[in-house]
């Protein structure tokens, strides 16, 4: 892959990987179309970044999500890639009632938005130069950690979809990546913190997205990044470390 000269479009740009993404796309000279839910934020990278293009959008809606793409297209024609990145990540126990509205919150925005997301975007892409669907999986996909079912779950289904999704496309030309981070220090899972404003722990974002960024030029369809790439490949040992102390 080519990571300059594209026009990009990243969910869940304003914190964590998506913004490390889009601040490295825009550094190399892409044009860079970012999405989030909080117009702060997104008003305060415009700032920062006058070529950004921001979008709000709210995941969990479906006509948000196709107003998304349909402003995205009209303001960037020759968009060709889009990068799945958006994601929450929660606890849930399963040893009682759950909470089905945090569950279907952590589904839709992990799991189904990517799929509609790129569902909408094949027919703009398809005959772009270099035309990429990225999606964001983890090493959590392959080595669950039992107290986030959930968003476990969602990322294996995100790693199966890919697949899947690869597969269906072969013949478009469009190529589907799946990185899988290992723990990154972003504010993923903050939604489950006491303190908000605690980040993730894990590994510098930077050195992260330049991982990243390496498997994409090499056209490695499937990375796993850093410790997440032990976790693929020794996940039934690992699982029972993770979890011995559940």
């Amino acid at each position: 892959m080519k990571t300059t000269g594209n026009t990009v479009l990243i969910t869940g740009g304003t914190s964590g990987i998506g913004k490390a993404f889009a601040q490295h796309f825009l550094g190399r000279g892409n044009t860079v179309i970012i999405c989030g839910r909080r117009n702060d934020r997104l008003e305060e990278l415009k700032a920062r970044y006058p070529d950004l293009v921001t979008i709000q959008c709210d995941l969990i809606e479906a006509a948000s999500r196709e107003n998304l793409v349909r402003r995205a297209i009209q303001e960037c024609p020759d968009l060709n890639m889009l990068i799945n990145n958006a994601g929450i990540q929660l606890t849930a126990d399963l040893t009682n009632p759950i909470d089905l509205s945090s569950v279907e919150r952590e589904i839709v925005t992990n799991l189904i938005a990517p799929i509609h997301l790129s569902s909408l975007v094949v027919e703009q892409l398809r005959g772009r130069a270099e035309p990429a669907i990225v999606n964001i999986s983890s090493g959590l996909a392959y080595t669950p950690i039992a107290f986030m079912p959930v968003y476990c779950a969602t990322k294996a289904a995100v790693h199966s979809w890919s697949l899947s999704l690869r597969k269906q496309l072969e013949n478009t030309g469009i190529r589907v990546y799946e990185i899988a981070p290992p723990s990154v220090d972003s504010e993923l899972g903050h939604e489950r913190r006491e303190n908000r404003d605690q980040t993730h722990g894990g590994m510098p974002v930077n050195e992260f997205i330049n991982e990243a960024i390496k498997a994409l030029e090499s056209n490695t369809l499937q990375a796993a990044i850093g410790q997440a790439a032990s976790m693929m490949d020794q996940r039934d040992a690992l699982f029972e470390r993770l979890n011995s102390h559940f």
